[in-house]
């Protein structure tokens, strides 16, 4: 199955449709029942099987240098200038040739955890990691047409990784006001709808949330909010109660974190319904507005 995976040209940002954050509740739609949540997200997928994308030209960050953005001169002035975003692409589509090096143990201030994982994939074989990457460019240029700093933590331009903890450490060293880490679900066929992944309130070795566990709510919702509304997919039925929110204390992208950051998991790759938006470049356009347009109502209160 053909996917299409070309960029589009730079769109200008749509107007914000909200004003002031959105209280969590007010997230529920009364037509999705929620259910029970699962621990299958985010840093613990299954296998990637396919091959990743060309990269573009982007500005991306690694250990061994440190974060560098396009001089600030070359990004149009608009609202978000002076703001830097920090987008995490989950997973790396070279994952899946270095599993000994991504099943290290690392530190996640609570105890450990593997360094990555290869990300799961649709039953055609579309790669989360090709998923998230392509989400990612897309997002990157929305917010710089807005003056946004934008840096990736990764943009398929290293053979794997980077660890949780290092990805942690690229938007806290960037003094980010914002970061997104892009995901897709691997769960069960029937479970449907995306939700934004907050972080708990954890205290515990290197890990302290206590001050972005309010920020990054406010972020979550806020992308939440307009997520749905760009994209018509309703908040998942299978994690969140139906208010697309879920709040997290074992994922070491959010425990490492001192500036806000969540998590979108945009769909679930394993239901064919969700795997056909996913697969879909129109649909992927409409997920980063809704992403882009969420950062920009959090950033400017």
């Amino acid at each position: 199955m053909p996917y299409d995976d070309s960029v589009p040209p730079t769109r200008r940002a749509r107007p914000l449709l909200l004003g002031a954050a959105l209280p969590l509740a007010a997230l529920c739609l009364t037509t999705i029942t929620g259910c029970g949540g699962s621990p299958d997200t985010a840093e613990g997928k299954g296998a990637d099987a396919s091959a990743p994308p060309s990269a573009s030209a982007s500005t991306s960050a690694s250990a061994s240098a440190a974060p560098e953005a396009s001089p600030t001169a070359s990004l149009p002035q608009g609202p978000l200038t002076g703001r830097t975003v920090v987008i995490d692409p989950g997973h790396n589509p070279r994952n899946r040739e270095h599993t000994e090096e991504i099943n290290e143990q690392v530190d996640i201030g609570t105890g450990r955890k593997e360094c990555d994982t290869t990300g799961t994939s649709t039953d055609d074989g579309y790669a989360e990691a090709r998923f998230t990457l392509d989400v990612s460019h897309r997002l990157r240029e929305l917010l710089q047409a807005q003056g946004a700093r934008v840096l990736l933590t990764h943009d398929d331009d290293r053979p794997f990784g980077p660890c949780i903890d290092e990805r942690a450490r690229i938007g806290n060293e960037a003094k980010a006001d914002a970061v997104v880490s892009v995901h897709a679900d691997g769960s069960a066929v029937g479970n449907r709808g995306f939700h934004v992944i907050l972080p708990a309130a954890v205290k515990g070795g290197g890990a302290d949330t206590s001050k972005i566990v309010k920020s990054s709510a406010d972020l979550g919702a806020r992308i939440a909010g307009h997520f749905v509304r760009t994209t018509g997919s309703a908040p998942s039925n299978y994690i969140g109660g139906g208010t697309g929110l879920d709040t997290r204390d074992d994922l070491g992208g959010l425990n490492l974190s001192t500036v806000p950051k969540v998590f979108v998991e945009c769909g679930n790759m394993r239901d064919p319904k969700d795997a056909a938006l996913l697969t879909d470049a129109r649909w992927r356009q409409k997920a980063a507005q809704g992403m882009a347009d969420g950062i920009a109502a959090h950033l400017k209160g």
